[in-house]
Order: C-alpha cells, then sequence, then structure tokens
C-alpha cells in the first residue's frame, strides 16, 4: 500500500519552515552522498531500537531520502515515512519502493496522525530545525500507543564550535545556526511530559581535508539553511581567510581539520 498525503502545517514559523523545506529539497539528490556523519548517527540511534518489528507500525520522522525508513523495513516494520520536504520524500520513495509503506509529507510540530497510531516513532537529527523541541515531542508521544518508544536524536550547543569560532574572527554575521543546550533538551522532555527516557551524548569529531570540503557537504544535505542570516555576504575573500582560520583552531598529522557535534541520542518510553 503507498500513500502519499500533504498535511496542513502549522509551525511556529511559516517562512522559516519554508525556508528550511526549500533548503533540504534543493539538496535531495545531493544527500546521499554528503550525509556520512547523518547515517553514523542514525546507526547509533537504530541500536537502540529492538531488532525485530515485524507487524510494528514504525514512523520514521523526517525521514530524508529514506535510508533509515529502509533499515526499518529490514526489520519487519510497517514503516510511514515523514518529511517536510517533498523532494525528500521522493528519494525516499525510489529508495524504499511502496509496497507496505506510507509516505506524508508534514510537519514535526503537527502531525498528521491520529493518537496512538504508531507502536515506534524514530527520528534522527531532524529536531534541532524545530523552534521549540517541546512541540515534536508532544506530538511524538500524542502519535505513540500505550508501551511503544520514542527514538530520537539530534544536536547539542558546541556542535559546529571550530567552524563558529573561524567565522568570529572574519565578521558579525551568523554563519552557524545555534543548538540548545542539554537543560533546554531535559526542560523540552518535563514540558512534553515525560516521565522514563533515557539519554546519550557522544561528541563525534569528522574530519575534512579543508574547512570548504566541511562546509560543501552542510550545503549538499541542505543544512546550510541559517535562521536570520542575510544572503548574499560571503564573498570568495571571506572564504579564504575562513580557511587560515580554521587552520588555526587545530588540525591532525595528517593535515586535517575537525567538525565537532555534540549529540544527544534520547529514548522515550511511552
Amino acid at each position: 500500500m503507498t500513500q502519499v498525503v500533504s498535511a496542513d502545517l502549522y509551525p511556529t514559523n511559516v517562512s522559516n519552515k519554508q525556508a528550511i523545506a526549500d533548503a533540504f529539497g534543493r539538496a535531495a539528490s545531493s544527500y546521499d552522498r554528503h550525509a556520512a556523519f547523518q547515517r553514523d548517527v542514525g546507526l547509533r540511534l537504530m541500536t537502540m531500537l529492538p531488532s525485530d518489528l515485524s507487524h510494528q507500525r514504525v514512523l520514521d520522522l523526517g525521514c530524508g531520502t529514506g535510508f533509515f525508513s529502509q533499515l526499518l523495513q529490514q526489520r519487519g516494520a510497517n514503516v510511514v515515512c515523514c518529511d517536510l520536504s517533498s523532494a525528500m520524500l521522493e528519494q525516499a520513495k525510489r529508495r524504499c519502493g511502496t509496497e507496505n509503506i506510507e509516505y506524508y509529507q508534514g510537519d514535526a510540530e503537527s502531525l498528521p496522525f491520529t493518537t496512538g497510531e504508531f507502536d515506534h516513532v524514530f527520528s534522527s537529527l531532524a529536531l534541532q530545525w524545530c523552534d521549540d523541541l517541546s512541540f515534536p515531542l508532544r506530538e511524538m508521544m500524542r502519535v505513540t500507543r500505550d508501551g511503544g518508544g520514542i527514538y530520537f536524536s539530534t544536536l547539542l550547543d558546541g556542535s559546529l564550535c571550530e567552524l563558529k569560532h573561524a567565522w568570529s574572527k572574519i565578521d558579525t554575521y551568523q554563519h552557524v545556526n545555534d543548538f540548545i543546550t542539554l537543560n533546554q533538551v531535559k526542560i523540552a522532555l518535563a514540558q512534553a511530559r515525560s516521565k522514563v527516557h533515557h539519554l546519550d551524548l557522544p561528541t563525534i569529531k569528522v574530519w575534512y581535508p579543508s574547512a570548504l570540503a566541511l562546509m560543501r557537504d552542510l550545503k549538499g544535505i541542505g543544512a546550510n539553511h541559517v535562521k536570520g542570516r542575510a544572503h548574499g555576504l560571503t564573498s570568495r575573500q571571506s572564504l579564504k581567510r575562513l580557511e587560515r582560520e580554521y587552520q588555526n583552531i587545530e588540525y591532525n598529522h595528517q593535515g586535517l581539520v575537525p567538525a565537532t557535534y555534540q549529540v544527544c541520542l534520547g529514548k522515550i518510553d511511552r
């Protein structure tokens, strides 16, 4: 069974959500070539799910190109793919097909599903694009049945610290998104009335041949959208300066520069 449904969206900031959807839509065809870090995080999150999901209905929220949707299928799940970007959903459909899978375009802050519809909800590196984490957490809990599980990953404050520091030496514009603190995650869980949960907090470093290679990866997955940033401000000269500043921060014996990510892996028992 296949179903493609466009839900009514009620985001906190419609224009910003549209800009995010557009950025990821433009990156849909290139995403998989640049998403090694995203796969790493999602695979870590997958270890927290049951190994056998036979006949269970599982929502992949922020499914992107369907990489994890396919893995959930392989565990026997009846998967529902949901993403803000219709272009991403098309990529997911190409990968996962149309048998025992459904596709919905929708917003994590206002999910187009009934209460208690899913056995499990899986969402990897999508929730950081929401203005208030408690909103999607509430919705994920609402659509999960009693006894089910919610599995999510998001980025925390300190992620991409090297890139942010290098840009701070060049101008006063915001080039890197801000990420929430661990305390804000805990507050959001409390606001969503999550009573039983577990958090893992790995620090992951990804090494690149240059700062520009990192920025190409961010653009390639659509994560180059920065809230409130004025466009057209990044000159070639600024990029050359960025490379020099980045090299001054840290590099390894192979001449590679790091991108540090502070990751939160969460499991909520419903």
